[in-house]
């Protein structure tokens, strides 16, 4: 496979390798076929082109998982313009900050979903920044207009960019007051979905749920992995318990995609142990946080697949590594892979040293998955080396033959009496009690200790009491240290989520400070 190739290429070559085959199944009972899928992204990028878009133009986008959040991508992508698409919980100040740093020309969102009025949030941000022009609209699948679309298509010009030219941009949080925009190419978004279809061994006739939002840099990879193979994509609008009955209907055969859809999968499976809630299913894959080592176990008896196949990387550098449906049981139970095509992994202390296999350190990561950087190019100087390796901000180690296991985050530590204590370490410890069926552990302040261990967890059944001298007692019993047990325990319904499945850990810091 050429990576050379753009997304729009791709998209082009998948209509007439696959042209009757669903590429796009939604819960009101839509279809779009590749063909389709081509044709409509022409009749998109032909009304936008009519509105002055083209390859000059920089468009930001806020749509959940929608028909048109794809269409709009593929237009896009055929005008040759530079794409920023945007998680839809983010409001006026991210929205506008965004659409101001990279001078976007053109906001696109829906009228109104969620009961949230996005079109006048894009007004009043379009009323604060000079040419910007906003495009707001219902979905077709609830009875709206959808994207405006010219029926009879115009000789857009083809564009061919260059392999480092950036038509991508993505914002991540960070740990700093504004977000910051990773710059992307179509290469390497092509040279990421390329490395996942090969180690998830993916065929023309798998059935894959886009749970997580598309606008999520992962949404992208799948994309492209969608285009590489012709298989079918069920779009999930929210995901909830209740999306499972439309997996099943459909014959999934890959449930994606972190710790949180794995779990919420399990519980439900638990309800019915004796009616598989996706009988069709090859495995479950994961990515985004940490695992705990039991959940390939539970998947794999539980789901009665594969199990868990995780992958490692960030919106810098997406997928960097990855576990294969090939790999063994300890493999894919206690670590995320090895790196994809072309990846590098160095593991540096915290003098930079270059550290040893079996060594724990921060994780830098260099290869053709990487962003240009990002929009602020004053954070490039602290983010990559001189070397062009890029600083993951996670902790980790790499054994002698080449797998990365992911400890935590470098931040995420419980400093207690001066002594670093790993979260990441104690929640996969307790994980394995059998009443918790979900723990994150923060750091809260302490006069006496600095930091205090917390422990939030949820409990597989509410009615069933847990004490912190129970759970302290079987961390001792599982090798946790007396000095890395929780000091605090709250039980809670949920853990606060982004809606990629991420635990909002700062969220809990406030909660319980």
């Amino acid at each position: 496979m050429d990576r050379k190739k753009t997304l729009w290429q791709l998209i082009a070559l998948r209509a007439v390798q696959s042209p009757d085959s669903i590429f796009l199944r939604d819960e009101s009972g839509q279809i779009l076929t590749y063909l389709d899928y081509q044709r409509a992204a022409e009749k998109v990028a032909s009304a936008l082109s009519k509105r002055g878009i083209g390859a000059a133009s920089t468009v930001a986008w806020q749509l959940p998982n929608w028909q048109e959040a794809l269409l709009l991508a593929g237009a896009l992508s055929r005008l040759g313009a530079t794409q920023v698409p945007m998680l839809s919980i983010l409001r006026d100040a991210t929205v506008g900050f965004i659409c101001r740093q990279v001078s976007a020309d053109l906001l696109v969102t829906p009228r109104v979903w969620k009961e949230f009025d996005y079109a006048g949030m894009a007004a009043r941000i379009a009323n604060e920044q000079n040419g910007l022009a906003t495009l707001a609209f219902d979905s077709r699948a609830s009875g709206g207009e959808g994207l405006p679309m010219c029926e009879d298509v115009l000789p857009v010009p083809a564009t061919e960019p260059a392999e480092s030219a950036v038509k991508w941009v993505f914002y991540t949080s960070g740990t700093t007051a504004d977000p910051k925009g990773a710059k992307h190419t179509d290469d390497s978004l092509i040279a990421t979905g390329s490395g996942m279809v090969g180690v998830l061994e993916l065929f023309a006739d798998d059935v894959v749920p886009l749970v997580f939002p598309f606008t999520h840099i992962g949404g992208f990879s799948w994309l492209v992995a969608f285009l590489l193979t012709g298989c079918e994509c069920l779009l999930v609008e929210a995901f909830s318990a209740d999306v499972i009955p439309y997996l099943k209907k459909h014959k999934v055969t890959v449930a994606g995609a972190g710790v949180v859809f794995a779990q919420t999968y399990l519980k439900v499976q638990r309800t019915q142990p004796d009616t598989p809630i996706m009988p069709a299913l090859r495995y479950v894959t994961g990515g985004g946080s940490t695992k705990p080592p039991q959940l390939h176990e539970e998947v794999k008896e539980g789901l009665a697949c594969a199990g868990f196949i995780s992958g490692y990387g960030m919106t810098e550098c997406p997928i960097a590594v990855m576990n294969t449906v090939r790999d063994p049981d300890d493999r894919l139970a206690n670590t995320e892979g090895r790196p994809l095509p072309g990846m590098q992994i160095r593991i540096k202390g915290q003098d930079g040293q270059i550290l040893g296999p079996g060594e724990q350190g921060v994780i830098w990561l260099r290869g053709p998955h990487q962003s240009q950087g990002y929009v602020d190019s004053a954070l490039d100087a602290e983010a990559f080396d001189s070397e062009g390796f890029f600083n993951s901000g996670d902790l980790g180690q790499v054994d002698v033959e080449g797998w990365l296991s992911v400890t935590g985050r470098a931040k995420d530590i419980i400093i207690r009496k001066g002594e670093n204590i790993s979260a990441s370490k104690v929640e996969g410890i307790l994980y394995s009690h059998p009443d918790i069926a979900e723990i994150a552990v923060v750091a809260l302040p302490d006069e006496e200790r600095g930091e205090l261990c917390c422990a939030v967890v949820e409990l597989k059944n509410p009615d069933k009491a847990l004490s912190l001298e129970l759970l302290s007692r079987f961390g001792l019993e599982q090798g946790l240290l007396k000095q890395e047990l929780p000091e605090r325990l709250e039980i809670v319904d949920s853990l606060p989520r982004n809606p990629s499945g991420k635990v909002l850990k700062e969220a809990l810091k406030k909660r319980y400070a």
